[in-house]
């Protein structure tokens, strides 16, 4: 699809106001309208939101499609807000104005932060405290793949599962995003990796030293099993949906499980808070049990609401932590395709696909 399948109703501006992403002459932004299928994002123009106490405006430089905008565009995201809004769970881009309060030498930095929305514009508003700066010779794309995917990997591996060297983990969907970071930073702790993914990966994934398992096999658990006839160290589990139970029988004792998603209820209809909902009972549920393990629906945004410098203090922490891992070279950046953001609609297709490994990049 071309830039003029994304051109809005009345109010809207075209295509041929694209010209607004190449500098800072105007605020452009893609917006979600409603529950649509991607051709009916819509494009929106208009001033350059100033920065107040505390904040920073940032010119985006690239951001990304994850899981998130896929099911937010359907209504199924757990806490996505009422619509229309512009998408955008993080970006990358460089500090163009400071607000009171503000240190004025942040201008021209680049920062990376995570917005949960909003992050598909031209020019976002950010509190200052809630950017992280991106080390110089890392460049914006590159960044835009660690951010989400980043802190959620860093902190499901490190900061629920412990992994430490010699532990066996399972990382469920180890060519996505999330997974594709997760395999890495597993291995840099030392642990052997279990990745299921469909087949046409595996030759990848073998390529990396993971040991592929294909999930749309009748017998996954047992496949695994056989693999870690003891069982395992770790289960990183983004599906959901009944698989999970599977995923909580697969750990030895002492081992945890990390659930981070329900990509099995993606299209079902019906409440979207219900499946998560389930999801946090068996994760109460199982850590009532006196057998030693441990399970968990990681949040990445838990704890912001109560303790937010703390949570900001963590962010900045373990994101560093995952630009360090980068720059080791433990960690590549996976950018499955690049897409301008008047093209949107095409890099949700490609996302929801599942044909790429690693993440599609939004540039302006």
């Amino acid at each position: 699809m071309n830039a003029e399948g994304l051109a809005g109703p009345k109010g809207l501006a075209g295509p041929e106001g694209l010209a607004g992403f190449e500098g800072p002459e105007g605020l452009v932004e893609v917006v979600l309208p409603g529950k649509v299928e991607p051709e009916g994002l819509q494009i929106r123009h208009g001033d350059i939101p100033a920065a107040g106490p505390g904040q920073v405006v940032i010119r985006m430089e690239a951001t990304g499609v994850s899981f998130a905008e896929q099911q937010m565009r359907r209504g199924r995201y757990y806490d996505q807000p009422p619509f229309p809004f512009v998408p955008g769970y993080d970006l990358v881009g460089t500090v163009l104005a400071t607000g009171e309060g503000v240190e004025p030498d942040l201008v021209g930095t680049r920062v990376a932060a995570l917005v949960k929305v909003g992050g598909w514009a031209s020019h976002v508003l950010v509190d200052a405290a809630d950017v992280v700066p991106v080390p110089d010779g890392i460049g914006a794309a590159e960044a835009e793949t660690l951010v989400v995917n980043g802190i959620t990997a860093w902190q499901m591996l490190h900061r629920k599962a412990r992994i430490r060297a010699g532990h066996t983990v399972v990382v469920h969907g180890a060519n996505g995003g999330v997974g594709s970071v997760l395999v890495q930073l597993a291995q840099a702790a030392g642990a052997r990796v279990i990745g299921t993914a469909s087949e046409r990966h595996h030759d990848a994934l073998r390529s990396q030293a993971v040991t592929p398992v294909d999930y749309r096999a009748a017998d996954v658990a047992a496949r695994i099993r056989a693999l870690a006839p003891g069982g395992v160290d770790a289960v990183f589990d983004h599906v959901g949906g009944s698989g999970i139970v599977d995923s909580w029988r697969l750990l030895a004792p002492g081992g945890t499980l990390v659930s981070y998603g329900s990509a099995a209820t993606r299209d079902a209809e019906g409440s979207k808070q219900w499946p998560v909902l389930k999801l946090l009972g068996r994760v109460w549920l199982w850590n009532t049990l006196p057998n030693g393990r441990r399970a968990y629906f990681f949040n990445v945004w838990a704890g912001r609401a109560l303790a937010r410098n703390r949570f900001r203090a963590r962010l900045r922490t373990d994101l560093s932590q995952v630009f360090a891992a980068l720059q080791r070279g433990e960690v590549t950046a996976r950018i499955a395709a690049q897409l301008p953001l008047s093209r949107a609609a095409d890099a949700l297709r490609l996302a929801e696909s599942g044909t790429v490994a690693g993440k599609v990049v939004l540039n302006p």
